[in-house]
């Protein structure tokens, strides 16, 4: 019983952290070790950098 409630708990707290984007940058580490293995991938500081630029970089509105 005790490790069913471990199981589903850790199950809702992979649940919870893919869907506020806290997991992005271990998504993005397995994305590019499967598909871009011939270089390496940004560091922890310059992907939040990056994610920071793409969301806040430009103004984006209507007026």
């Amino acid at each position: 019983m005790a490790t069913r409630l471990k199981t589903w708990l850790r199950r809702c707290w992979q649940a919870v952290r893919q869907l506020s984007g806290d997991d992005a940058y271990e998504r993005y580490l397995a994305h590019y070790t499967a598909c871009h293995a011939d270089t390496a991938p940004l560091s922890r500081k310059e992907f939040f950098r990056h994610e920071q630029q793409q969301k806040w970089g430009e103004i984006r509105r209507c007026c």
